[in-house]
């Protein structure tokens, strides 16, 4: 797994907005955030651009990204935010340049279609929060300061308090994966996760019960449940019920799938659409230990 070089003072970052449209007042002081911290910002040539429910159409959003990708100057590419559309710009896009200049891809939510593309090429990138979630009642977020420490040094330790769901155990390998329902309509793709011996993370937001039990059960009929080295289940919120209810909660539907098998699983990790999103590495190396407290380490080469 390539690991692009960790960001430096004066380093060029670039924002690209690949699927939902962006607000202005949103996203503004995240990116004033980032040249206060001594980046040198430029904002893609359709960032605020506006087609329907995109960020602009699809060509407009596909060439501001590849302007960034070609740019030997560019370390790293923040996109602006989620929503959709970011699948409809992967054929469109020439991802090559980055295996001749590696540089960091940050994002979560639909930005997982970029992470689950950039691991099939051998490149790590950074499943972490966008410009809108830097701040919050206009103090830096904890989300946004273990972005910066992970952009700039690749350390990246996260502890938290065991969930009563949780499944001992302790295991190393690969992390990948990302959003729940992302992953989900990637099966069957070119850009299908392998997730053999991997430690997989799952977050979603929005989703009723039901189809978060269908997403589970694809993964497991697909195989991609049986090999893990550990399972890391963060954020799942805002999820729906129908007027008959499923009966489960989100975890214990994840946690019913996976009861085949007996790596290490984590529940309410601190990732996804949540206060508290911390940076990870998708690609790189890690450490889970569960306990009494859930422990994920970043093994550095």
């Amino acid at each position: 797994m390539i690991i692009p070089p960790y960001l430096q003072p004066g380093d060029r970052i670039r924002i690209v907005s690949p699927a939902g449209k962006v607000q202005k007042d949103k996203v503004l002081p995240g990116i004033e955030l980032l040249q206060e911290e001594g980046y040198e910002v430029i904002l893609g040539k359709h960032i605020f651009d506006k087609d329907h429910q995109y960020a602009g159409n699809d060509l407009q959003r596909a060439s501001d990204l590849q302007e960034a990708i070609n740019d030997p100057e560019t370390k790293a590419i923040i996109c602006a935010r989620g929503g959709y559309g970011t699948v409809r710009l992967i054929e469109k896009l020439d991802f090559s340049p980055l295996l001749k200049n590696p540089k960091w891809l940050v994002g979560f939510s639909d930005v997982t279609v970029l992470h689950s593309v950039l691991n099939k090429l051998g490149l790590a990138s950074i499943h972490g929060s966008m410009p809108g979630f830097f701040l919050e009642n206009k103090k830096i977020t904890r989300s946004f300061l273990s972005l910066i420490e992970l952009l700039s040094s690749g350390r990246s330790k996260i502890e938290v308090s065991g969930h009563a769901l949780n499944r001992n155990g302790i295991c190393s390998g690969e992390l990948v994966g990302g959003n729940l329902s992302l992953l989900y309509s990637l099966q069957g793709t070119p850009w299908q996760l392998d997730t053999s011996s991997k430690i997989l993370l799952i977050e979603d937001l929005s989703e009723y019960l039901y189809h978060i039990d269908r997403m589970m059960q694809n993964l497991r009929l697909a195989g991609q449940l049986k090999n893990l080295s550990g399972l890391i289940v963060g954020g799942f919120t805002e999820l729906k019920d129908n007027d008959s209810p499923f009966g489960k909660s989100a975890y214990e539907i994840i946690l019913e799938a996976v009861h085949y098998y007996n790596f290490p699983v984590c529940f309410d990790f601190p990732v996804g659409h949540i206060p508290k999103n911390m940076a990870i590495l998708l690609g790189g190396k890690y450490h889970l230990e569960v306990g009494e407290n859930c422990r994920l380490t970043h093994q550095l080469p």
